[in-house]
């Protein structure tokens, strides 16, 4: 090459120079054009590659199916063990108030060998004492069977004795011999009761 066709060629760009140019011409295009020239890249694949990626997604499947699982086989655990924790409670405490009503019993049989108009200090105290405790068995929920004068009940009562009596009408409670009790709608104790008719 002569001197002179060497002067009028272009000057060589190095390849950094090249690298900013490219650059600076692509944040010349707009981002959408940007996004369409990313997506455009094609890749090409062999047959084993492909059946490598098929056996990943396969195994990824399989292991968010199983996860899926496992994380619905808690839930129900869960659940259960709450409602199991539930159910033992409420048995202790059945079983706990179960435990205290024959005092129950005892406080108002002792009450009732008093007098009605008797001023006993003794029968004040019991007194005393037999309301603290209805209120304590109030307080978790206990509640006693009001029967007499009503229907029977065979789902609230026992009836363990029966009277004629025409000034009560049929299957009525005459007199409560034993007091039922229940806590919420369960029933801790049949009421023994003498029935009329």
């Amino acid at each position: 090459m002569s001197k002179q066709d060497k002067q009028n060629a272009q000057p060589e760009i190095p390849e950094q120079e090249a690298q900013a140019a490219a650059a600076a011409a692509e944040k010349e295009l707009p981002p959408e054009d940007r996004k369409a020239e990313e997506a455009a890249e094609i890749f090409t694949l062999t047959r084993e590659q492909m059946e490598k990626m098929e056996g990943l997604a396969k195994s990824l499947a399989e292991e968010h199916d199983q996860y899926l699982r496992l994380a619905a086989e808690y839930d129900n655990y869960r659940k259960r063990t709450a409602k199991e924790k539930e159910s033992i409670y409420a048995d202790a405490k059945i079983d706990t108030i179960k435990g205290m009503l024959p005092v129950y019993d005892n406080l108002e049989r002792g009450l009732a060998q008093f007098g009605a108009g008797d001023d006993d200090p003794h029968k004040k105290g019991l007194e005393m004492i037999f309301t603290q405790f209805k209120e304590s068995l109030t307080k978790l929920g206990v509640t006693p069977i009001d029967c007499l004068g009503k229907e029977f009940d065979p789902e609230r009562h026992n009836a363990v004795m029966h009277v004629e009596d025409e000034s009560c009408g049929e299957n009525t409670v005459v007199e409560v011999l034993q007091q039922g009790f229940m806590l919420g709608e369960k029933v801790l104790r049949f009421a023994i009761v003498k029935v009329a008719n």
